[in-house]
């Protein structure tokens, strides 16, 4: 018997291997979006302190619940998912911009496999919310590279340059991972299903974002 095998779980017999696939997927964005939430934070302290008593690792619990709350964030305007984003690059708020451009991430990824942490048989993915997800991260990646205050600083800080002239690129490595992932499993879809996917020009620039 092999040693490494993984015990058998007889939830598994209600499982494709396309399930199974969009389950791994699914643990990888959110591995992801956790490791961006946490570096987000190392480099932008004072988006935390804005909010009494909060910690990362509260921020993670909001984040990545079981069920995702369906109202949003009181403290975002009740909004989650792409429509926060927006907030995070606004002169008028007052608020966490790292909660809100994650919360954007982590909201608008969660409605793309339907609010699932697991995939089984008879649940249906959709192949263009799994693409306009990618195109979506395409345009918050853009907005957090360039987007500036009206005193010309970042709103929000990721790549960087270290004292010693070295090129930060993490931020950016971990945006193509999860983008990637999501043009990898819309194509999946598309090909289980033969469904085909509108591939839709959207400017990396813009602040529309295509629906989930």
């Amino acid at each position: 018997m092999d040693k490494n095998a993984k015990p058998f779980d007889v939830k598994n017999l209600a499982k494709s291997d396309i399930d199974m696939v969009a389950d791994l997927s699914i643990k990888n964005w959110r591995k992801l979006s956790r490791e961006l939430t946490i570096k987000l934070y190392k480099r932008n302290p004072k988006e935390l302190q804005k909010v009494p008593g909060m910690t990362v690792d509260k921020r993670l619990e909001q984040l990545f619940p079981t069920q995702r709350l369906p109202d949003g964030f009181a403290e975002l305007n009740n909004l989650d998912g792409v429509a926060a984003v927006p907030l995070a690059f606004s002169d008028n708020f007052e608020g966490d911009r790292v909660f809100a451009i994650m919360a954007g991430i982590t909201g608008m990824l969660d409605r793309a496999y339907e609010g699932k942490q697991e995939i089984f048989i008879l649940d249906d993915l959709d192949q263009q919310k799994l693409y306009n997800s990618a195109r979506n991260l395409e345009s918050v990646a853009w907005h957090l590279n360039n987007r500036k205050d009206p005193q010309g600083n970042l709103y929000i800080l990721s790549n960087g340059v270290s004292e010693e002239g070295i090129t930060n690129y993490s931020f950016e490595r971990i945006m193509g991972k999860l983008i990637g992932g999501q043009d990898i499993m819309a194509d999946v879809i598309s090909d289980k299903t033969s469904r085909t996917i509108n591939r839709v020009v959207h400017g990396a620039a813009s602040m529309t974002f295509l629906p989930i």
